[in-house]
């Protein structure tokens, strides 16, 4: 069974150079993409609140507010 999985990889993936690199590249690729999402998701969680995105309202809200006077 796992001769078989590993021939399979071997076949599909790392026997031509080229479909091994590009292989690499993806995973690296897709590798960074979901690390990237993943870890600014924690960063807005633990950080909620207290960022620009969150507390611009109130900022913009009173900037109209004392245009109008």
């Amino acid at each position: 069974m796992a001769g078989a999985i590993a021939s399979a990889i071997y076949q599909g993936l790392i026997r031509r150079n080229a479909v091994y690199l590009t292989t690499i590249f993806a995973s690296a690729f897709a590798f960074e993409l979901a690390f990237d999402t993943a870890s600014n998701k924690v960063w807005d969680s633990f950080n909620r609140g207290r960022q620009w995105k969150d507390i611009k309202h109130q900022y913009l809200n009173k900037a109209d507010e004392e245009d109008d006077e």
